[in-house]
């Protein structure tokens, strides 16, 4: 028998990526979705460079391909993906085919974080600066104000006056509103671009970023917030996953298995902070100076005795102002810094544990690991393959 004839070839299935190339939370998705099929059998995919809400691709009129991973951001991109007929999932918040599975991130989760990061900063005062054009935009307003509301605290919040398109009028619009808020406050902005805008009008209206104004942004797209000036703290969504859960999602789909169409969220995996919050919004000096040096000298070994030669203060002292203002003690402080620097480095590294153990001021991996768990909730491997799919 010919060796064509005993060899059995299948077919690869044909999938289309109504997904935008333009952005760093886009292109995390896509980088989920390879990730998916290198695991897996491979796919052939249909991708052409687009923007975010850009209409459809002509060819997929009359495509004959086998599923459909979509960002449906338009009635123009839910009408063709309606009339293509195929299993699809979809990647928005905006909810447009509600019969179709969605894979999103998690808001709540989102907004708790970033008012978690300007609670512990010491902030009394809190601003959102939103858009409403989107469903997760009024959804992470949402949750912030609760997350606030839990600590007692209000919430001042903008929504855009201006044409979305007019980008100078809007950071005019912005700067308005920044002029009518209490200083010192903590901002949230819904993501990286409005965050951006809100440096741009704190820097016009000649507000101290972050002395008066400290930002945090979401979706920690590198390229914006680096050269953010400064450089803005921005919540870490984990988009990887989030891609990743949608090739799985329609793999099960093209086989003929049925999947709900109900919601599929994807926790973020925690905050990169930048200069943009690098600041501790309390009246006692004292306190901020140790909460300074404990975030300057933490990653190094250091223990409260250290922080007391820098703060003339006693031990009892310093842990009840400790306790009163930031609601732990500088030994747990110590701690928290360490841990975010631990999450980093096995987000954004290949490091081996041990090293990280060393670069974090842990002497033994396994304490490392130990508490990794007991204050996460997860293992540090665990953690690391959440980020990778």
């Amino acid at each position: 028998m010919p060796l064509s004839r005993r060899l059995s070839v299948t077919r690869r299935r044909q999938v289309a990526l109504l997904i935008e190339t333009s952005n760093a939370y886009a292109r995390g998705l896509l980088q989920g979705i390879v990730h998916y099929i290198r695991e897996h059998k491979p796919w052939s995919f249909h991708l052409m460079e687009q923007g975010r809400g850009d209409d459809p691709p002509a060819w997929l009129e009359n495509w004959k391909g086998d599923g459909i991973i979509a960002r449906i951001e338009t009635p123009r991109i839910a009408r063709a993906v309606v009339r293509a007929g195929l299993p699809t999932v979809d990647v928005s918040a905006a909810r447009l085919v509600p019969e179709l599975p969605w894979v999103e991130t998690d808001d709540e989760q989102i907004a708790r974080l970033a008012a978690e990061h300007l609670l512990e900063r010491g902030f009394k005062h809190f601003g959102y600066c939103g858009d409403s054009r989107f469903n997760w935009s009024v959804w992470r307003e949402n949750h912030f104000r609760s997350r606030l509301a839990a600590a007692q605290q209000t919430l001042h919040v903008y929504r855009p006056d201006v044409a979305a398109s007019d980008l100078a009028a809007q950071v005019g619009d912005i700067r308005r509103w920044l002029q009518e808020l209490p200083k010192p406050i903590g901002i949230m902005a819904c993501y990286d671009i409005r965050g951006q805008q809100l440096l741009d009008a704190c820097r016009s209206a000649g507000v101290a970023v972050p002395g008066e104004v400290a930002v945090i942004g979401v979706d920690n797209d590198a390229l914006l917030c680096d050269l953010a000036s400064p450089p803005m703290s921005s919540v870490i969504p984990n988009t990887h996953r989030t891609g990743y859960e949608a090739a799985a999602l329609l793999d099960r789909l093209m086989a003929g298995k049925r999947v709900a169409p109900v919601p599929h969220l994807i926790a973020p995996l925690g905050v990169a902070a930048r200069q943009s919050t690098d600041v501790l919004a309390v009246d006692d000096r004292d306190v901020a100076r140790a909460v300074q040096f404990i975030r300057e000298h933490a990653c190094e070994g250091i223990n409260v005795s250290d922080v007391l030669r820098a703060v003339p203060l006693s031990r009892r002292v310093l842990e009840q102002r400790f306790q009163r203002l930031l609601g732990r003690t500088p030994r747990e402080e110590i701690l928290h810094v360490r841990l975010n620097r631990v999450q980093q480095l096995l987000v954004e590294t290949d490091l081996p544990l041990y090293l990280i153990a060393e670069r974090t001021g842990f002497e033994h991996v396994e304490y490392l690991s130990v508490v990794f768990k007991r204050e996460t909730g997860k293992t540090t491997s665990a953690y690391r393959a959440a980020t990778q799919g």
